[in-house]
């Protein structure tokens, strides 16, 4: 009897263990007002001629986001800003054509051996707030849509890997290394009513 209690135990400790690795994501639609001041001002002036400007909240097991997303010049844009209202990254909804060939290749190498099969949902241009740069060259050089070295790509993926269907998002520097890879939650149906 107690070893069949210590081999329970021992099960759903390992099952708790094996659960509490993963790195998860949420991201739900939040008011203008619930976004950060500070954040809001810094990106006013570059607001101007934008089209469905929308304001989120991205929840992840490490931290909190709040990102501005909107169309200009007939590109989608994410401006995301940590919980302080200090910018993070720029990101731009791009396509496969507008990745160089020899990254590109390097990516789906890596993506090829870490899934059965996949399926590319969206490619995200990601330029990353240095501290070393101003703010005004980063919103510009991401505004401009420049291929930069210092520039990332994120991947979200849908795919089998183990016989089990995952959705991930992969991010690959400017030259199509891999940098990292984390779990992505479905979106948030909170407002469904059964």
């Amino acid at each position: 009897m107690k070893n069949i209690f210590y081999f329970i135990l021992v099960l759903f400790s390992g099952t708790f263990i094996g659960l509490g690795q993963g790195k998860y994501e949420q991201e739900f639609r939040i008011r203008k007002s619930q976004f950060p001041e500070n954040a809001l001002v810094m990106i006013q002036d570059k607001l101007d001629g934008v089209k469905r400007l929308k304001f989120y909240k991205e929840i992840d097991s490490a931290n909190t986001n709040f990102e501005a997303k909107f169309k200009k010049a007939k590109l989608w844009y994410n401006i995301v800003f940590n919980e302080d209202g200090i910018l993070e990254t720029i990101e731009i909804r791009i396509t496969e054509v507008d990745i160089p060939t020899d990254a590109f290749s390097e990516m789906t190498s890596y993506l090829n051996t870490y899934f059965d099969t996949y399926k590319i949902k969206s490619i995200q241009q990601q330029y990353p707030s240095n501290s070393s740069e101003l703010l005004d060259i980063t919103l510009k050089n991401a505004f401009q849509n420049m291929l930069l070295p210092s520039i990332n790509y994120k991947f979200s993926i849908a795919g089998k890997k183990d016989k089990k269907h995952v959705g991930l998002e992969a991010q690959f520097d400017a030259q199509g290394k891999f940098k990292n890879i984390k779990q992505s939650l479905p979106a948030n149906y909170d407002h469904v009513l059964y």
